[in-house]
């Protein structure tokens, strides 16, 4: 029943969505916000000569992509705030999602003996992993009766929507790369699903993943664009891993390269938020904070989604966004299976509010396999699936409820904020919150 609700909120809020018209947004690209909206902005590029490409989707209708040719664009950006009606403007940076280096191939990956899974067949190496185990989902989705509850909105690279683990929580998707319905990856590769056979041994497809597909296969997708291919769905695969039933709405903001604009990822926060969507999983980061994607991270935390995002993958000390949005939104961190911090894991506040197991994880691949992930990518997903879990003992949790009960974590060390997540303190928390047994 909770499955028919939510997909009756999506349709409805879709419905009600201005669609963005296809456009190749050619030359400086800038971020805009006015008072007066599309008339003065197209006013205004009259003037200075620029492009407005479209709207952003924010409430209000005033915030907008525009180009420039101007061979100065900072120059030209100072112009373009002192124009009557502009309240700011700001270049549109390029972020890239989270990955990191892997190393040995996991005993889980080997294992391709066929189980069920909430309804679907899937392989044992990806049910019972380490990782599954260390922050105990099995025990955790027993002893609460908890198994997902929501709508998680993925921002990332897409997903495979054929994936038999993945298709009966699928929600229809939007690809902002492209600007058209469907979040489906595979279009990023240029080889046809039919030809592609399972290998035997995994094989690795780029510095961070494993994944088992035959040798012809890890050539196509082994390459400078493609170095992220097949990052959504592994990111999809873990948050289904942990809450089952939770629905997911992949939302493409980022190229099979791993590089997406600040301007498509809040589109796609504002229409996650339109979707109804419960949780945000963004498992990529930038360098450099945006006042737009800080608005849209206010705008979406006080509409109640519980905002997760990556530490990063620089082994450093040092903030990157939005998981540095530290009031609003979750960083998290990565953890080897012994309980450390990850090599390549950065650390420290603001960007770190709890950390999960990020090396070697098990989770579905494009074209219905399964690879083995490193980074701090995959350690998020781990804490948005927590999230659905909260939200299925009662849906009430925001997400300063649901910060709350996840900071009830194994505490590591002091570089790690609350500790590594822990789903049974976190899910008693969120009861004894709630006042239940």
């Amino acid at each position: 029943m909770k499955r028919r609700f939510g997909l009756f909120l999506l349709s409805f809020a879709l419905l009600t969505t201005i669609s963005v018209p296809p456009a190749e947004a050619a030359g400086t690209r800038l971020i805009v916000r006015v008072d007066g909206g599309l008339p003065l902005i197209q006013t205004v590029c009259k003037l200075l000569g620029c492009t407005v490409n479209y709207g952003l989707g924010d409430p209000a209708g005033q915030v907008f992509l525009i180009t420039t040719g101007s061979l100065l664009p900072n120059t030209f950006l100072s112009t373009l705030r002192l124009q009557l009606g502009v309240i700011d403007a700001e270049l549109d940076l390029k972020g890239k999602i989270q990955a990191a280096t892997g190393t040995s191939v996991p005993s889980a990956l080997y294992d391709q003996t066929p189980v069920t899974y909430f309804g679907a067949t899937v392989r044992r190496g990806y049910v019972n992993q380490p990782a599954s185990q260390i922050i105990g989902i099995a025990a955790t989705q027993s002893k609460f009766n908890v198994d997902g509850a929501g709508i998680v909105a993925v921002i990332d690279t897409g997903v495979d929507p054929n994936h038999p683990a993945l298709v009966p929580v699928l929600l229809p998707g939007y690809d902002f790369t492209r600007n058209r319905d469907s979040a489906d990856e595979k279009g990023d590769v240029q080889q046809s699903t039919a030809a592609v056979v399972d290998g035997v041994q995994p094989a690795w497809v780029n510095q961070s993943t494993a994944a088992v597909v035959d040798q012809s296969t890890a050539a196509v997708v082994d390459g400078s664009q493609t170095t992220a291919f097949g990052h959504g769905t592994m990111v999809a695969g873990i948050v289904h891993l942990v809450a089952p039933q939770a629905w997911i709405l992949p939302l493409k903001a980022f190229n099979a390269d791993g590089s997406g604009y600040t301007s498509d990822v809040i589109r796609a926060v504002y229409r996650a938020v339109n979707a109804n969507a419960n949780v945000l999983n963004m498992s990529f980061s930038f360098s450099s904070s945006s006042q737009e994607l800080s608005q849209a991270m206010t705008f979406a935390n006080k509409k109640n989604l519980i905002l997760v995002a990556s530490a990063g993958n620089d082994g450093k000390n040092v903030a990157v966004y939005p998981a540095a949005y530290s009031d609003r939104v979750m960083g998290v961190a990565s953890t080897t299976n012994t309980d450390t911090r990850s090599s390549f894991s950065n650390y420290g506040q603001p960007q770190v509010f709890v950390a999960a197991p990020g090396e070697g994880v098990v989770t579905t691949y494009p074209w219905g396999t399964y690879a083995a992930a490193w980074g701090t990518s995959f350690s998020t997903p781990f804490v948005a699936g927590a999230a659905a879990l909260l939200l299925d003992v009662n849906v009430s949790a925001t997400g300063s409820a649901a910060a709350q009960s996840i900071a009830h974590a194994k505490v590591l060390s002091n570089d790690l904020a609350n500790g590594r997540l822990d789903l049974y303190q976190a899910v008693a928390a969120w009861h004894q919150a709630l006042g239940l047994k």
